[in-house]
């Protein structure tokens, strides 16, 4: 691999919108060079792979350089002595074995969320990667996202006194790539449970810790995918926890959270746009937080960079926290179905 002064080579897999993603916040980090990418659909021509619409924004067409290199077989890519770090932005079933495979392979890897469709198959990425040199990365950009990872300093250190109650949502159309077909109940990638809500419930996990139980209902779709979830996260003693996620929005996206203090309610809209976060404290006119700077996507692949060159396994979001957030997503699905209080694994 490249010594530590030297650019961290990287290999995007899978060339979709988080693909595009990744790759734009990769040629944007001085600690990166994007020395190939791997894919079966979409791959560049000419250097310039176009760009894909997602529940964020539609981006722009990208170049990638001439000398990149294009694999079209993963088990081709792994085999490149050059490859530093390997980021996996795949369907979600793909996950594991891709994974597993490019830690033994001794590489560095980034997975999007989730890391596995369960949380056994995303157990058994992490007995590999205890095992592995390289460091593990899963990409729940959350834990990051301006206003949230804001948020996250306000709950430790009770900024506003004592935290009481919080609730956080997540709606968006049916994805694009779910429209077009690919999603069927023959391919589970989990629906909007594990592909969209799992970001609330990671991030309940990242403020308040593990549950002790869930308690959920929602729609599901004729193929008895979850469409709509709505949960209870039930912490002993408090606080008051709560998500709801949707696939049923008629068009666009839209995310937020409220969180209930003793001096003041802290809410974050997205649709708001600059006004997004604000702090309501009594008796006073409500303070506007900015949330400029990079975006989620920008500021965990940032993150993971700085990881990688200094040797140093990431500790905002680690690999055994990839695990629980999926162990808490099965509790919640069990629930949704059986209409029962369901217990978290501790």
């Amino acid at each position: 691999m490249n010594g530590i002064n030297q650019p961290i080579n990287v290999a995007v897999v899978g060339l979709g919108f988080m693909g595009v993603t990744h790759l734009r916040a990769y040629l944007e980090n001085p600690l990166a060079r994007v020395a190939a990418v791997c894919g079966t659909n979409r791959l560049p021509v000419n250097g310039v792979l176009p760009g894909v619409a997602g529940n964020i924004k539609k981006s722009d067409d990208i170049y990638l350089g001439a000398d990149v290199k294009v694999f079209r077989r993963f088990e081709e890519l792994l085999a490149d002595p050059e490859i530093d770090l390997i980021d996996i932005c795949t369907p979600t079933p793909l996950h594991p074995e891709q994974v597993i495979l490019a830690l033994k392979a001794g590489k560095h890897v980034v997975c999007e969320k989730p890391l596995a469709r369960t949380s056994a198959a995303a157990r058994e990425v992490l007995e590999v990667r205890r095992q592995s040199p390289g460091i593990l990365f899963p990409a729940m950009c959350m834990r990051f996202w301006p206003g949230w990872s804001w948020l996250k300093k306000v709950v430790a250190e009770q900024t506003y006194g004592k935290n009481f109650a919080a609730h956080f949502f997540r709606f968006s159309e049916r994805p694009g790539w779910s429209a077009a077909g690919s999603y069927t109940g023959k391919v589970d990638h989990g629906g909007a449970l594990f592909d969209l809500h799992i970001h609330d419930t990671d991030f309940a996990l990242h403020l308040f810790g593990k549950p002790a139980s869930v308690f959920s209902n929602g729609v599901l779709n004729a193929e008895g995918t979850v469409e709509h979830v709505v949960t209870q996260y039930q912490y002993p003693g408090g606080p008051a926890v709560s998500a709801q996620g949707s696939w049923l929005l008629t068009s666009g996206f839209n995310m937020g959270y409220q969180l209930h203090c003793e001096r003041a309610t802290i809410e974050f809209n997205l649709a708001n746009g600059a006004n997004a976060l604000q702090v309501m404290e009594r008796n006073r006119e409500p303070e506007i937080i900015s949330t400029t700077g990079p975006d989620g996507y920008s500021a965990e692949i940032n993150y993971a960079l700085e990881c990688i060159a200094a040797n140093r396994a990431p500790e905002i979001v680690t690999a055994a926290d990839a695990v629980a957030a999926l162990e808490i997503c099965e509790a919640e699905d069990a629930s949704l179905r059986t209409g029962q209080v369901v217990p978290v694994p501790i």
